[in-house]
């Protein structure tokens, strides 16, 4: 039977409503549709005051719910980061594994597989590594950055998953290797570089089209070198992940972002380890010390070791705190990552014929309920 779901108000991405519900019939919505024409052979569900919006797609989460993935390079892993983040509104995500050596990485690349057959969160792998530039290493451990491998190339490009990511340095990972991996159904995204501008264009035109969390363990913008960070801003065509947590980026640097750069191309990350939802306040990666600082996870030497973020925290982050529009936020959250995947016409938005990944907020925006595939 159809579930007719009644909020009081539903972003569908695309534009704010009032006065209307959403249609569900199994993993599907059929229609958005105003409440005094919710069919009388549905079940209505009242959400009161609730927000309804598509769910939050992350396309960055090393970890969360006590689990890494390097650690836990399996199937049961994997399950666990997606129950633990499904909490605070994400429905769908890339697990990411950072770098390390061959085995592990291919551990957790068969570890995302099995869980993608019953996990439908899980809509690929995000591969961060170890193709990065030792100038930009953030908390990667230097002694396992290499160059890639025409083993590494096969091996990548035989990846048959729905979809892959990849993070490179531009400078390290040449124009032709980027060719043949964006030709083989890869998404590219450059960083961890200290590259400056004709590396970074060449590696554009030869299809990556997305910078791994912008500003970060990345070249910064100079007077005679726009580096990675200038690069990023000022080409329309790319998207670029941002974590915004208060730690990764100043909140003027965020704003700037949001004046330079075409707000559908920019995207919300989470670069979520362990501690992020409702895991202890400190691990060991690769036998570093993480301990959660004043909010921040730090090694020992105070480098930023990924995140404790939440997708929610992330929005209420950019709503509270940046005064973005709330709508725009969303759309960050959602329907961006979706286009970015090339998913945008099965997710990332409330309509006819998408999947019915949603979540429901409270008028603080933290998450009441969340669906995916209609559960």
């Amino acid at each position: 039977m159809a579930t007719f779901l009644k909020a009081k108000r539903i972003f569908t991405g695309a534009k704010m409503l009032e006065g209307h519900g959403v249609l569900l019939d199994g993993k599907q919505i059929v229609d958005v549709l105003p409440v005094k024409s919710a069919p009388l052979d549905s079940i209505t569900l009242d959400l009161g005051s609730c927000l309804l919006a598509p769910g939050f797609i992350d396309i960055q989460v090393n970890g969360g719910g006590g689990v890494n993935l390097n650690d836990t390079p399996n199937a049961d892993g994997v399950r666990q980061m997606a129950r633990a983040h499904r909490r605070f509104g994400t429905t769908g995500m890339l697990p990411t594994v950072i770098t390390d050596t061959p085995d592990i990485q291919k551990r957790a690349a068969q570890g995302v597989r099995e869980a993608m057959a019953d996990t439908p969160e899980v809509l690929g792998i995000h591969i961060e590594g170890p193709f990065l530039d030792p100038a930009r290493k953030g908390a990667h451990d230097p002694a396992l950055i290499r160059a890639m491998t025409q083993a590494d190339e096969d091996w990548l490009c035989g990846l048959d998953y729905r979809e892959v990511l990849l993070t490179v340095a531009p400078n390290k990972v040449s124009p032709e290797q980027i060719r043949k991996l964006h030709q083989a159904g890869l998404h590219v995204s450059l960083g961890h570089a200290e590259a400056q501008q004709p590396d970074i264009r060449a590696a554009l035109a030869a299809g990556a089209n997305c910078f791994t969390h912008l500003f970060n363990a990345m070249s910064q913008v100079s007077p005679r070198e726009p580096g990675m960070a200038g690069t990023a801003l000022m080409d329309a065509s790319s998207y670029v992940g941002l974590i915004t947590d208060g730690f990764h980026v100043h909140e003027q640097v965020l704003k700037l972002a949001y004046a330079l750069k075409p707000h559908d191309k920019m995207i919300l990350v989470t670069d979520a380890m362990l501690p992020a939802a409702g895991g202890p306040d400190h691990f060991d990666l690769q036998g570093r010390k993480v301990e959660v600082r004043n909010g921040r996870l730090e090694l020992a030497d105070g480098t930023l070791a990924g995140s404790n973020l939440t997708m929610d925290e992330a929005v209420r982050f950019c709503v509270e705190r940046l005064q973005w529009p709330l709508e725009d936020v969303l759309r960050m959250a959602s329907r961006n990552p979706a286009a970015f995947l090339g998913l945008d016409r099965e997710m990332g938005q409330i309509a006819a014929g998408f999947a019915a990944n949603l979540v429901a907020l409270d008028e603080t925006l933290h998450v009441k309920q969340t669906w995916v595939n209609g559960q």
